[in-house]
């Protein structure tokens, strides 16, 4: 069987990868969380921060990809 391969998407005439789709709603994504935990007071368990919502955001990037694309 073959796969289709992704194709870019146009808006206003510029071409977009949909990888760029899948990295910025995983960012929202991750956003969305860590303002959660950050309500939740649950942040502080975190080593680091930053790197916490960066690992966040790439798993969650990660999912978008493997079940959209």
């Amino acid at each position: 069987m073959i796969e289709k391969v992704p194709v870019e998407i146009s808006f206003s005439g510029i071409y977009f990868p949909p990888i760029f789709f899948v990295i910025v709603f995983g960012v929202i994504g991750a956003y969305v969380i860590t303002s959660v935990l950050n309500r939740t007071r649950l942040s502080k368990y975190f080593w680091h921060p930053p790197l916490a919502f960066l690992a966040i955001s790439v798993i969650i990037s990660t999912v978008i990809a493997l079940v959209f694309l």
